[in-house]
Order: structure tokens, then C-alpha cells, then sequence
């Protein structure tokens, strides 16, 4: 069937007025190069937001206790919620599937009172009493000396790590940080350690770069916390969600700190994987939409091809009277239609996705390779140029379907009749 001849007549066909066809193939053009783009841009959107969530262990949860508000077992409703110690062994205890449940205490905060002094410089910072396993579970990237460990917990070290903006605000440029002391609300730690947020952005990356992590241990025996717990960051096992998990922590946690089965307020949680499958599932619909919008605009490039090969085929009528005349069947006459229609559908779509693939490298390129704030790497996998090819294919094949069935139920003696 795709004989040199075939393909002479095709090209003929097309070439004989080049601008109406040129305007026909547009559609297609323009519909299959909206399809790619979107799913590329609707990519690059999802990598961008989901960079944040990237690097940190997105099957966590962070819990901290608020106010009751119901009375129970003799504790009055509005009662403060204070976490122990002892919770978080419970918790290890009843529920082997977590993988890290790290109580963490904080002093001051972001634009606080000034609470960090070092030689005539000062700042306000955020101080944080951590376990080793943190890191794990919001990893940062430790540019000079290390991170917290079991030793600096057992023996209570009065230790520091810093963020590269809390080395900025209290030493002098080329000044080395690591073995030197700072002062937090009186008392000395040694910096054994400094490190850059990794993987989030704005205002979150600019808190987290004037932090400061100490041994938990040495945090509650320096500013008094005793065996208080501020809140939890709680990461399940790979193999089990924490938000299944997450009814039975409340629940233990209930039991622990005395309040009542139903008081749903009393304790606060924040469910990072909960809110990572949503922010998947709003990019599952926006490349939904996209397909959608992609082919909708198609399909109107292949109504376009379907009424211009209605046109050729009523020019061609004599045409197609004579080869009825000469011996050709239905099938002949509806094959060449067919293959004119998916032809130009094919050539049309395949220099619209050239035209995307170099649209999305030039966004690459300007981009550079970390992109920017929510918006990162757009690109489109093998399977969605598959996908148009296909789609293509089917787009060809109904725009010539009315054209070719129209011109398989003419006879060859009308056909010859008609001027």
C-alpha cells in the first residue's frame, strides 16, 4: 500500500495549494504543541513544589500538645497539654513500625529578642534541642565540622551547630566558626559544627539558616525544661504510612497525658505525607487538565483536516469516477484518502512536539539546573510522546473517515458526470 506511487500522489495532493494546507495542518500543529507544553509546564510545577519536600522524610508527622477542651478523669477542659519524656518511649515502645520519634525542645525564635551573643556581636535565634536522627528526618547540609551525636546527648556536652546565617551575623568574614564559643542566654557552647538548609525555600529557608541545634539533653538541663517535651517529629518505617499510623499515636497519646478519647483538640498534628499526597493529587488533575485541554484543542485541528479533505475530495471527484472506472475498489479510493489525512496529521503533529521539546530545552536553559522558587526542570517522559503519536495517529484516521466514506459511495458514472 505505501508504494512510491501512493506517496507521489499524497505529496501532490498536499502540494497542490500549499497555503490551504499549511492552515489546516496548523491546528494540529498548534493543538499537539498546547498538549506537550502544558504537561511540561504542569511538570515543571510539581518538581518545584515537591524540591521542598525532596530531601526531607515526607513519611513524618509533627505532634504538640495544645489545650483540652473537654474535662476528664478529673482534669478541667482548658488544661494545657505538656509532653513528657516518658511519651516518647511509649510511643517507641507500642509502635515498632516508627522509625524515629525525636522530642525537641526550642528557645526564642526567628526576629525575636536577641538571645545568641558572641565576643560585641549579637542576634536573635532560634535554639532548638535535638536527638541525632533530626537529620534524617529534615536533612541539611553540613558544610564544616558535624552534626549532633549520641556521645554530645549521653554526656550532656554543651555543643552547637549552627546556620550559615548565624555565622554571617556573629563573625567576620574568613573567621573560623568551627571550635570557637557562643553564648546562648548566658551560656557558652562550642561550635562543632555548620550547616545550609536543604531543599526548601523563601521565608522557611531563611528561619531554618539562623537556626542553632543543641543536644536535647544539655537544652533541658541548661534552660531548666526538665523532662518537658516541646513537640515530636515522628517518621513511620518505609513500608507503613504514618497516616495510618497517625489515630493510634493520638490515641497513645491521649492515654498517656490523661485526656479524654474524643477531645480531638488537644493535641496538634501536622501530617507532612498527608499534605505531600495532596499536593500529587492536585498535580494528577492538573495534568489531567492538560490532556484534556491538549486534545480538545487537537480535536479542533482535526475537524479542520476532516472539512479540508471533504473540499479535495469533491475537487478530486473526476478523478476518483476515473480510477472507479479503471478497476479500483472502495478500499483503494478509501486508502488513499485515509493515508492523505493521517500524512498530514502525522507531519503537522510531529513539528509541533519538535517545536515543544525545543520550547521546554529553552526553559531549561534559562532556568538553569535548580530552576526557581516552585518551578523546576520542565520535561515530558517517552510515554507522552507515545501518547501524542498515538493520539495522532487516531486524529488522522477520523479527520479522512467522512471524507473517505463519502468518496467509496460515489459511482463512477456520477462521478465522471460532475464538472
Amino acid at each position: 500500500m505505501f508504494n512510491r506511487e501512493r506517496w507521489s500522489e499524497i505529496l501532490e495532493a498536499l502540494n497542490a495549494n500549499r497555503f490551504r494546507t499549511l492552515l489546516t495542518a496548523f491546528g494540529v500543529f498548534w493543538g499537539i504543541f498546547i498538549l506537550v507544553l502544558l504537561l511540561a509546564l504542569t511538570t515543571g510545577l510539581r518538581n518545584g513544589v515537591s524540591k521542598d519536600f525532596g530531601n526531607f522524610a515526607t513519611n513524618s508527622m509533627f505532634m504538640w500538645g495544645q489545650v483540652t477542651s473537654k474535662p476528664y478523669k478529673g482534669n478541667p477542659k482548658g488544661k494545657g497539654v505538656q509532653f513528657k519524656l516518658a511519651d516518647v518511649e511509649a510511643l517507641k515502645r507500642k509502635l515498632p513500625a516508627l522509625k524515629y520519634v525525636s522530642p525537641r525542645n526550642q528557645l526564642g525564635g526567628f526576629q525575636g529578642a536577641n538571645n545568641v551573643i558572641r565576643n560585641e556581636k549579637s542576634g536573635a535565634y532560634g535554639i532548638f534541642g535535638d536527638y541525632p536522627e533530626y537529620i534524617n528526618q529534615e536533612p541539611m547540609d553540613i558544610t564544616k565540622g558535624r552534626f549532633l551525636s549520641y556521645s554530645d546527648i549521653n554526656a550532656k556536652r554543651k555543643v552547637a551547630v549552627i546556620g550559615r546565617d548565624v555565622v554571617k551575623g556573629l563573625y567576620d568574614i574568613g573567621e573560623e566558626p568551627i571550635g570557637s564559643y557562643i553564648k546562648i542566654n548566658g551560656i557558652n557552647f562550642m561550635v562543632i559544627g555548620v550547616f545550609k538548609p536543604a531543599g526548601s525555600s523563601g521565608g522557611d529557608q531563611e528561619e531554618e539558616a539562623t537556626t542553632i541545634f543543641v543536644p536535647f539533653t544539655t537544652f533541658s538541663q541548661a534552660f531548666n525544661r526538665g523532662d518537658n517535651v516541646g513537640w515530636m517529629a515522628i517518621t513511620a518505617n518505609d513500608e507503613v504510612s504514618i497516616t495510618s499510623l497517625k489515630p493510634t499515636i493520638l490515641e497513645i497519646m491521649r492515654e498517656q497525658r490523661t485526656i479524654h478519647p474524643e477531645d480531638i483538640r488537644a493535641i496538634g498534628n501536622f501530617d507532612r505525607a498527608e499534605a505531600f499526597g495532596r499536593i500529587n493529587g492536585l498535580f494528577d488533575i492538573l495534568t489531567l487538565v492538560g490532556y484534556i485541554v491538549g486534545t480538545l484543542i487537537l480535536m479542533s485541528g482535526v475537524i479542520g483536516i476532516s472539512n479540508i479533505m471533504l473540499i479535495v475530495v469533491k475537487e478530486r471527484t473526476n478523478e476518483i469516477g476515473v480510477r472507479r472506472a479503471l478497476g479500483a475498489t472502495p478500499w483503494n479510493v478509501k486508502a488513499q484518502i485515509l493515508q492523505e489525512a493521517v500524512v498530514l496529521t502525522m507531519l503537522s503533529g510531529m513539528f509541533g512536539i519538535a517545536v515543544a521539546a525545543g520550547g521546554i530545552w529553552l526553559m531549561n536553559y534559562l532556568l538553569g539546573p535548580g530552576g526557581v522558587e516552585n518551578f523546576a526542570n520542565p520535561s515530558v517522559n517517552v510515554n507522552v510522546t507515545l501518547i501524542a503519536l498515538v493520539i495522532l495517529i487516531i486524529s488522522g484516521l477520523l479527520a479522512g473517515f467522512i471524507p473517505a466514506t463519502k468518496a467509496t459511495k460515489m459511482k463512477p458514472i456520477d462521478a465522471l458526470r460532475m464538472e
